[in-house]
Order: structure tokens, then sequence, then C-alpha cells
């Protein structure tokens, strides 16, 4: 092409160097336009062609990958294409500009294709994102490894166009440079290893509630990513852990609980133990008239006394025999209210026990699930609950155990 044009103008009248001149220019700004052209026809057509044609369609990746500017990336390539092939003509002759040319346009084109890469990458997570699986086995740190091998690898690429060498060259060199490479990329590769047992173990995902106090993380798991994993605590600050942290540290996940359709309320009080004593027949009288445990108190009285008759009982002190205790019936009491509460859970452990006695009196635990495990509502039910308890207990002929305070020591005083 370049020789057809030289020889029209050398028969225009012009000398060869002129002619010369003039055909490598006249080439070389046809190439300029026409990869103008195929910028303009890559952007504007084929890209407004493909952006119609996944408008139409009902799928979502591909309006993922089209938001994600894929195709925007890749319509970049198409002047380098034409600049990469045609350069030749109107430099023919000297191959060292050609070289020289040409490299450069391919670490153009190797760039935009990283680019390009890159967005197809992220558009490929936030496909998968849109499943439900993606809870539970999350993927972004092993995009994140890809990532890092592409950009690596096609570093090596452009460095061997910069200096003239082959690929396997510098690849070949690499295995001097292993010990430094491993600490560049210690993080990541900590990370990397660490992502794997996570994933594999399912030991957390995203949206699980955990707890590592040696970081100050409280509160929803947000992103796990290569090398870090971000935790959004409950006053909404947010934890940075390193990921190889959940493999070589102890935390708390929490997910057990959310998976169980039930939260647990595990909380006592302390019972003055001076207040205990049996029940006289006026207590169980009194009792009697509880709704929650007016059955059970004719069940055990009529026990009692059939137990004591059995056993030929002398009733003249409280001693001898079977007898109900105050705090018993307390336990009862509770057991029962547990039981009728709206908001716990039957179908899991309801449980009212007696802990060992303290220096602060006898623990009253209760151990039961409660149906809703919004922390909000969670501690709602929980107040309600020990309100009613804490209510009830002097109905019982008990007092709750707590340390002397100024009151009650001025009270003494007023006595004395």
């Amino acid at each position: 092409m370049l020789e057809i044009i030289r020889n029209w103008v050398v028969n225009q009248g012009l000398d060869l160097f002129a002619a010369n001149i003039l055909a490598r220019g006249f080439v070389f700004g046809l190439i300029i336009v026409l990869s103008f052209v195929a910028y303009i026809l890559a952007k504007h057509f084929i890209l407004k062609g493909i952006a119609a044609i996944i408008s139409r369609t009902t799928t979502q990746w591909d309006d993922i990958i089209l938001k994600k500017k894929v195709f925007n990336r890749l319509a970049y390539l198409a002047p380098a294409i034409v600049i990469y092939l045609s350069i030749p003509i109107p430099l023919e002759g000297y191959d060292w500009f050609i070289s020289v040319i040409q490299g450069l346009v391919l670490i153009y084109m190797i760039v935009m294709a990283i680019l390009a890469l890159d967005a197809l990458l992220n558009a490929a997570l936030d496909i998968y994102t849109t499943f439900e699986v993606s809870n539970r086995i999350p993927i972004k740190s092993f995009i994140q490894v890809f990532k890092i091998i592409i950009y690596f690898t096609s570093a090596i690429f452009i460095i061997s166009i910069l200096l003239n060498k082959t690929p396997i060259y510098l690849f070949s060199s690499l295995g001097a440079l292993t010990a430094i490479l491993m600490f560049i990329f210690k993080d990541a590769i900590l990370g990397f290893v660490a992502g794997i047992q996570l994933s594999a173990n399912r030991m957390v995902a995203n949206g699980d509630w955990i707890e590592m106090p040696k970081y100050g993380a409280n509160g929803d798991i947000v992103e796990i990513a290569l090398t870090t994993v971000k935790v959004q605590n409950w006053d909404k600050t947010i934890t940075t852990i390193p990921t190889y942290a959940l493999i070589t540290d102890s935390f708390k996940n929490w997910r057990g609980m959310s998976e169980s359709g039930g939260r647990r309320i595990k909380r006592s009080i302390s019972i003055d133990m001076n207040t205990i004593k049996f029940c006289s027949e006026e207590m169980l009288d009194r009792f009697s008239k509880i709704k929650h445990i007016s059955g059970y108190i004719e069940k055990m009285k009529m026990e009692v006394q059939e137990n004591n008759k059995l056993e030929q009982v002398d009733n003249s002190s409280f001693v001898n025999g079977r007898r109900m205790t105050n705090i018993g019936t307390f336990r009862a009491y509770i057991t029962a209210y547990l039981t009728n509460h709206p908001m716990i859970n039957k179908e899991m452990t309801l449980m009212t026990r007696q802990l060992a006695p303290t220096e602060h009196g006898l623990p009253i635990e209760i151990y039961v699930f409660s149906k809703d495990q919004d922390w909000v509502n969670y501690e709602s039910i929980v107040a309600n609950i020990f309100d009613h308890i804490l209510a009830v207990v002097p109905e019982f002929d008990l007092r709750v155990y707590q340390d002397p305070t100024g009151t009650d020591f001025s009270k003494l005083g007023r006595v004395a």
C-alpha cells in the first residue's frame, strides 16, 4: 500500500524523498482515522446494540455485566488493534521504531484487558451474591486472589515487553525471589488459606453475629475479604479483623442461636435464705388462689397427705415427713408462668433451677429460650419476665437478697 501511494505521488511530479514522506504521513493519518472509526463503531454502535439486546432479556446477570462496564472497557481495544496491525505500513523499514510502538500499544491492550477482566470478576461477584448460597460460602477472597494472579502475571508480561525478553525468562527468574515474594504476599497467602478453611468448615458467613473480644468485635459480619473480615458492631462502628485470626484465635459465632428458632434467657435472682420456710395451711390456701399453680397446690397437698399418712408421720412438727416449702412453690410458679408465657419457645429447654447457696443468698435461675431473636425485642421480653418475677417474690413470703445500703443502716440507727 505504501509503495502504491509513493509511486502515485512520484508520478505527480514530486521527488522520491518528498513522495516517501508524504506517503508515510498519509498512511499514518489514515490509520488514525481508521482507529477513530473503529472506536466509534465499537463504542456507539456495537455497544449500544449489545445494551439494547440485554435490556430485552429477563435474566439479571447480563444487566450486571453491562452495569460493571465490561463491554465499555473492551471497546477501547478496537482502536489499539487497528494501530497494532497497521503501524508497520507507514513505518516500513524502521523495524526498531515499529517494535517500540507495537510494544507500547500491546502494553495498552494488556492494561485494558486487565481492566475489562477486573470488571468481569466484579460482575461475577455481584451475580454470585444474588444467590442464597453466597451468604453461607463467600467467594470475595477467592476473587481477590484471582485478581492478584492476573495483575502479577500481567506485570510480568509488561516487563517482558519493556525489556524485550520472553516472559518465560522472567518467570524462571522468580525462583530466586521466592522468599521476597512470600514476605510481600504473606498476608494474602495467609488470608487465602484461612478463607479456604473458613468456607470449607462453614465457620463464618456474611451476616453472622460473632464476638471476638481480642479485637473489640461484637456484631454482624458485613464482608469477608482476602486479608480482612469487617464486622459492624452494635454501636455501628466497624472492626477489621485479619482473616487468618479467625483460624488462629478463638471467637464466638451466634449462628447456632439464629438457626435454632430461639434465643437463650439464662438469668438468676438471689433469695434471702432467712425467708425460706415450710408452708402453713394459711399459706397454702393463699397460694391455691394463684391461677398458674392452683392445680399444682392441690396435687402436692394430696401427695404430701398420702405420703405422711402412709409413713404414719407425727404432724406436731413440720420437720417430720414431707412438707411443701415457699421456695419450692415459688419455683413451681415460675415454671408454670414461663410455660404459659406466649413469647417462650416451648419446644426448647424450659427449666427453673436452684443453684448452690452463696453469701449472697440462694440463686434461682431460669433457663429458657425466647421465640423472638431480635435484640431489642429479646431484651424487652427478659425485662418483662423479671419485672414480674421480682414483683411476685413477696407473695410467697420470700425476699430478694441485696447487700445493705445507706438507707438500711439509717433505719438501724433510728431503731436504736
